[in-house]
This record gives structure tokens, C-alpha cells and sequence, in this order.
């Protein structure tokens, strides 16, 4: 059972747009909105999206809790949101934020640091 089971106030016409997996989910990249890095991925239902649109602080699914997380409330390390953006296909969401503090619960920056895989040219 993911959040999606439960009613959401989300934008009736926003949530038709949205194209989830079997889940119920859509994959959300967070960004930082002036440099452009990528900073992790995370799990938005609708009421994750909707709570996200309204509240500035990114909100995600946790696929491994069964449960909403407020980015920051337990580290501090906050996701302020100042854009949210669907992509071409409406089955990714791209959240530009200024993050305050790491990113990743490992403490780096951002979840892509520590493991960067060869290129084999």
C-alpha cells in the first residue's frame, strides 16, 4: 500500500497529467536551482506532490518506511522548493530547491558523489 491509496487534495487537472508506475509513484529529482546540480532522486504519490506545491519543503514517499518524510525534519538539512517542473512525458518530476546542508542521508552533498563508475573508453 503506498500514500497514493489514500485521498489527496492535489490539483484534480495536475494529477491527470501524471503518469505513475504500478507503485503509484513517480521518480522526483531534486536540484540545486542555481548551479543545476543533481542533488538525489526520491518517490512522489499525489499527496507527496501536492504537500510539496504547498508547503515549500519537498515531501516524499518512503518506499521502505511506507510513509510521507518531510525532507530536513529529522537533519535539518532542508530541501527549500522554488520550482516544480513535470517532464516532456509527465512520469518524472524535477524539483529545483535550495538545499540547505547535505543532501544524501550518507552526509554528502549530494546522493551522485561517492560512487562515480568508469568510463571504459
Amino acid at each position: 500500500m503506498t500514500g497514493s491509496d489514500r485521498p489527496s487534495a492535489l490539483d484534480p487537472a495536475v494529477a491527470a497529467r501524471l503518469k505513475r508506475g504500478a507503485d503509484g509513484l513517480v521518480p522526483a529529482i531534486a536540484q540545486q536551482y542555481d548551479t543545476g546540480e543533481v542533488l538525489m532522486l526520491g518517490w512522489m504519490d499525489d499527496e507527496a506532490l501536492h504537500r510539496t506545491l504547498t508547503t515549500g519543503r519537498c515531501t516524499y514517499w518512503s518506499r521502505s518506511r511506507q510513509e510521507y518524510w518531510v525532507k530536513g525534519d529529522t537533519s535539518g538539512h532542508v530541501q527549500l522548493v522554488k520550482s516544480v517542473a513535470l517532464d516532456c512525458d509527465a512520469d518524472t518530476i524535477l524539483v529545483k530547491v535550495d538545499q540547505v546542508g547535505a543532501a544524501c542521508h550518507t552526509g554528502d552533498r549530494t546522493c551522485f558523489d561517492a560512487d562515480v563508475l568508469p568510463l571504459g573508453r
